[in-house]
Parts: C-alpha cells; structure tokens; sequence
C-alpha cells in the first residue's frame, strides 16, 4: 500500500482541434493529407475520424487524475476548452505534489500515448515540461513512468491489450457507460457535454488503479474508498 502512495494515476481525453476535416484550413488540410498521402484504402479524409489522437492536429480537454491518500483513492477531472490553462493547472498539481524522486506516473498504455502527448501538447503551448515529464537524458530505468499495457506484456510483443479488456481477465468490475473512446468528440463538439466526458474518464482512472493494483498485489480498491474532488 505504501508504494501506491506515491503514484498519480492518470487518463486524457483528447480531440481534433478542427471537428471536421471540411472546416480545416488550406495549410493544415494540406498537412493532412500528406501525412496519409501513401495510403491505399482509406482516404486522408476518412482517416480524419482519427485525427484525436495526433498531437500535431488535436489538443487535451480532459485530464483525469487518481491518486491514494491513507486509505482513500482520491480522483478528480482538469478539464476545459482551454488547453494552455489545463496543461498548466496539470503542471502545477505535479510540481507541487508529485515533484519527489519516488513518484511516478501511471497510465495505460502511456508510453504510446498518454505521456508523449502530453509533451507535445506542452511544447506547442510553450509550457515547459513539469519534472515528472522530463525524460531527455534519462537512463530508461531513471524514467518513472508506469504503463499497464507495458506490464501486461512482460516482454512479449503482442498487439495492444485495452484498459477493459485486462479488467475483464481480471474480474474487475467495469462501470458501465453510454459512451467509449471513440465517442469523445460527437460529445464534445455536438453534445458539448464535457460533464459526460469527464465522468467517463475518471472511470477510466479508477479502473486503471484498479487493474495496477493487481501487478502489485495490492488489496483491492473498494467504492466506499473511492472519494470524487
């Protein structure tokens, strides 16, 4: 339980900066459409379904936080449509809190693409990187960045295993919802309900420490431990 005290959990919700590839600018368009230029089946405009997920052409609305206090699992949602003010809150929770050798950063599959979006989305704000981002440099063993998905493999190279599926092996409970990743931005830019998003996302938290929990043997997170900020 100890180790756990020192590890902020943590889930982002991203989406194109554009909603629809028919409303980007000339340039950025044409960006686009380079960047998938080669490929045969799907166009680039198609391919713009995806364009959350690219740092270069998407930005962060939701950060979802988790973290143990005592015996309480404490989770709370940085969110807005500006970008710049809640990578800085972000950056000041962790510089504050998490700023200490032992602590670490815990995602699912964060080191594909929590983390590293993050750092980008940063730079493009001009923000500098908080300490527990900054990786230039570092021996991999220095870098305090936990992945699940990283762990499930145990140095296997099989495809990507999602958040829900580890939770399913592990018979650990996953609420129920409405919506899923892919859903994020019809939320956001139609229903412009950031209240579901970040619901779902703080979900996502609990399960990931939920599903951590279990590479550690720690006991098992229980609702009445579960405290929303």
């Amino acid at each position: 339980m100890e180790e756990l005290q020192h590890i902020l959990f943590i889930d982002i919700e991203t989406v194109p900066q554009i909603y629809k590839y028919d409303e980007l600018k000339l340039e950025t368009r044409n960006l686009w459409d380079t960047k998938w230029q080669y490929s045969k089946d799907v166009t680039s405009e198609q391919h713009y379904s995806k364009a959350g997920i690219y740092a270069e052409f998407a930005k962060v609305i939701s950060i979802g936080l988790g973290y143990y206090n005592g015996n309480e699992f404490r989770v709370k949602c940085i969110s807005g449509d500006d970008e710049k003010k809640i990578l800085t809150e972000f950056s000041e929770l962790v510089s504050k809190h998490f700023n200490k050798k032992d602590n670490c950063l815990c995602a699912h599959n964060g080191k594909e693409f929590d983390y590293p979006f993050l750092c980008r989305r940063f730079l493009i704000n001009g923000i500098k990187l908080p300490k527990i981002l900054q990786i230039q440099g570092k021996k991999p063993w220095e870098v305090n960045h936990l992945d699940t998905m990283e762990l499930w493999k145990f140095g296997d190279y099989k495809n990507y295993t999602s958040l829900n599926l580890l939770a399913h092996v592990f018979h650990i409970p996953s609420p129920k919802d409405d919506m899923d990743g892919s859903m994020v931005s019809k939320v956001y830019y139609e229903e412009k309900n950031l209240k579901k998003i970040n619901t779902y996302c703080m979900k996502d938290v609990i399960t990931l420490a939920r599903v951590y929990s279990r590479f550690v043997n720690a006991d098992e997170l229980k609702e009445e431990h579960i405290v929303y900020l």
